[in-house]
């Protein structure tokens, strides 16, 4: 029996469709398992009396995002729904369902990432309730401009510099946008009870070392799924990316190592601030060129949280801004720079546009944050009581402690 053209196309059409499918889901499996890592580098990093609640607001937040992302958030960054029969939303092999899988571990990156600045002070259902604006809402706003075009901010940097904004992966639309709207919750709840003793800084040791040390090796090694898998096709896959991703990481890692004077937390904490700075650019990117961003990325958030713990009365916890807000800022400029092809670079950015679309998504997040977090502390305030937070949230809201001696 022959085969004829039409057939053989159908059938590469097909195997096309599933491995995309298959490809996609890998990713968006490798990115859901780096919320365990958000949650054991806050159980790690917080005292022992909060360690519960780190790990139900991580689970918790993704749930809620998952509504919020399903109902609200997917159509006002896409235009997608998800209300026809399960016939018309199954075809491709269902591409386009595990696409919504994939952006979502995404969405739930942001309240993942302020539940570590938040951390041992913050009221359990009045959080939840700004996940579900911020994922449905602010977030969706700037990622459906930068990754599909909405109210043609793209297309006006395009006619304006010849070049688009960049962020391949996320170090605006997703980890800048997180940490800065992290800032202002942070700001709204003030700082822990006992952080100022005698008119001086006091800060908290982390509980748990080894937890802490997981929590960054899982989102270490999701990271890759996170980067790599952004093509959300197996056409698209890029070795330069998985390089690229690898020599930030390392950046990051030697450069806390020095600045950070050997301590474990910064250590452990430099290659998420290089990964999280070389997302923008990753597709970019010359090697030596990430490996540079990654090492200004250690360094930018060793000095940062420290002057923040030690100078400040913002108390972001895990240090979620600079870690995030800054080095996350620091990627989409850095795209504009290492990108160049006189650094190296593909080629194909503008460092003036790069710096245009990181103020934005500084602005949409901040302007975000202040609506959604400013109304809920308003109306039923953010912050657990003086004797709760002594108690510890895991008693005051959980009714129970991480270990059976208390």
């Amino acid at each position: 029996m022959s085969v004829t053209a039409s057939q053989v196309n159908g059938a590469v059409q097909t195997l096309t469709q599933s491995s995309d499918t298959l490809f996609l889901l890998l990713g968006a499996i490798m990115v859901f398992l780096m919320h365990a890592g958000f949650a054991f580098l806050e159980v790690g990093t917080v005292r022992q009396k909060n360690q519960v609640n780190a790990l139900v607001k991580i689970i918790a937040d993704f749930g809620i995002s998952a509504l919020a992302y399903f109902f609200i958030g997917y159509w006002v960054a896409y235009g997608g729904t998800f209300f026809a029969d399960a016939e018309t939303l199954s075809q491709g092999n269902g591409y386009e369902l595990v696409k919504f899988f994939f952006l979502l571990t995404f969405a739930a990156a942001i309240p993942a990432i302020v539940s570590g600045g938040i951390a041992e002070r913050a009221r359990f259902y009045p959080v939840l309730i700004a996940t579900f604006f911020t994922v449905g809402l602010v977030y969706p706003f700037f990622e459906g401009m930068i990754w599909n075009g909405n109210f043609g901010v793209q297309a006006w940097f395009e006619a304006e510099f010849s070049a688009a904004f960049h962020d391949f992966a996320g170090s605006v639309v997703v980890h800048g946008v997180g940490g800065w709207i992290a800032l202002v919750a942070v700001i709204f709840l003030g700082m822990r009870k006992g952080r100022i003793r005698a008119g001086k800084h006091t800060n908290f040791v982390p509980s748990n070392i080894p937890f802490l040390a997981l929590g960054a090796w899982i989102l270490s090694v999701g990271w890759f799924g996170f980067n790599v898998m952004s093509a959300q096709t197996l056409e698209g896959i890029s070795g330069l990316v998985a390089m690229n991703s690898l020599m930030a990481m390392v950046g990051g890692i030697v450069a806390s190592l020095i600045a950070g004077k050997n301590d474990p937390g910064f250590i452990h904490n430099g290659p998420l601030a290089g990964l999280v700075a070389v997302c923008a650019g990753s597709d970019l990117m010359h090697p030596i060129g990430a490996l540079a961003t990654g090492m200004v990325a250690g360094v930018l958030f060793v000095y940062l949280f420290t002057y923040l713990q030690n100078k400040t009365k913002i108390d972001d916890v895990l240090g979620v801004w600079p870690l995030h807000g800054v080095c996350g800022a620091w990627g989409g400029i850095a795209a504009g720079i290492f990108g160049q092809t006189a650094f190296g670079g593909l080629g194909g950015v503008s460092l003036t546009v790069q710096l245009l679309g990181t103020a934005l998504g500084i602005g949409v997040a901040v302007l975000g944050a202040l609506a959604v977090y400013g109304a809920i502390n308003a109306v039923t305030g953010l912050r657990l009581s003086e004797e709760e937070e002594f108690n510890g949230a895991d008693l005051s809201i959980h009714k129970i402690s991480s270990t059976n001696e208390d």
